[in-house]
């Protein structure tokens, strides 16, 4: 019995430990090719990533830019976003060198009428506006452009097709009373007016879905109607180019229901009555 124990003890292995020392060594060899290979970057690849660092910090959008290695896939790098109020910044001022742009083409279109005196392009926090006195456009108690008025209208409605701004046409009148059978009061003949400028447009391919036609008649006077040079600048058609494009409209209904399911989300101890 002595024996076999003794011969048991001189074949137990004593040098387990290098098996996995090995392993640890193996991996850890790995571990450094794979670095290795991960920062070895061509030249020509690395002026890839730094043309694409510099396009994306240039530009206002969020995205994702690749960096190209050797021996590996690309590897998506993600950009930051601006913040919002940045976004928006960027956005209004956009908007207004558009409108400026704008603006100044519509003036160059009616630069004859401008010289007259018969036309005004005025620049607002709401957009552009131009003030055509109704002289040039039509008759008196008439609703049909004269020829000059339509080229000069074709004209700038070229410039406002390039667009996708919103636009009203409003007609004014002064407060000298009509009846006829075509326009029982200044109301009819205001709208009529604004309706055949909006009409124009159309045709010269302004979408119909961004005009809208207004008469104010004799309710919104620039001037005084006692003097008749007073009534003449009131006598007008105004054009109204918005820059901002409107909201999609949210029922009042659905936004109170969800004001009361938020307000009974939130409990609260109840007063009993008097």
């Amino acid at each position: 019995m002595a024996r076999r124990r003794k011969r048991q003890q001189a074949h137990e292995n004593h040098e387990r430990w290098m098996v996995s020392y090995a392993d640890f060594i193996t991996l850890l060899f790995a571990f450094f090719v794979v670095m290795y290979a991960l920062s070895s970057i061509n030249e020509g690849k690395y002026r890839i990533l730094s043309d694409s660092l510099s396009s994306a910090f240039r530009n206002t959008g969020g995205g994702r830019i690749m960096v190209i290695t050797d021996g590996a896939p690309p590897l998506p790098v993600p950009v930051a976003r601006p913040d919002k109020g940045v976004r928006d910044a960027d956005e209004k001022a956009l908007q207004r060198r558009r409108m400026r742009n704008m603006a100044k083409e519509i003036m160059e279109a009616l630069a004859p009428l401008a010289q007259e005196g018969k036309v005004r392009v005025l620049e607002s926090s709401r957009g552009v506006m131009v003030e055509i006195n109704d002289s040039v456009l039509f008759a008196p108690g008439q609703a049909r452009l004269s020829p000059v008025s339509e080229e000069a209208l074709a004209a700038v409605a070229g410039v406002i097709a390039q667009t996708v701004f919103p636009v009203t046409i409003e007609g004014h009148t002064d407060d000298v009373p009509i009846n006829t059978p075509q326009f029982p009061s200044n109301w009819e003949l205001s709208a009529v007016r604004a309706t055949t400028v909006l009409r124009l447009f159309a045709r010269n391919g302004v979408g119909a879905e961004r005009l809208t036609a207004i008469g104010y008649g004799e309710q919104r006077p620039v001037e005084t109607n006692a003097t008749p040079e007073g009534r003449a600048r009131n006598r007008r058609v105004t054009i109204q180019i918005d820059s901002a494009i409107p909201e999609a409209p949210t029922e009042v209904g659905e936004q109170m229901s969800d004001a009361k399911e938020v307000e009974g989300s939130t409990g609260g101890e109840q007063v009993p009555g008097n």
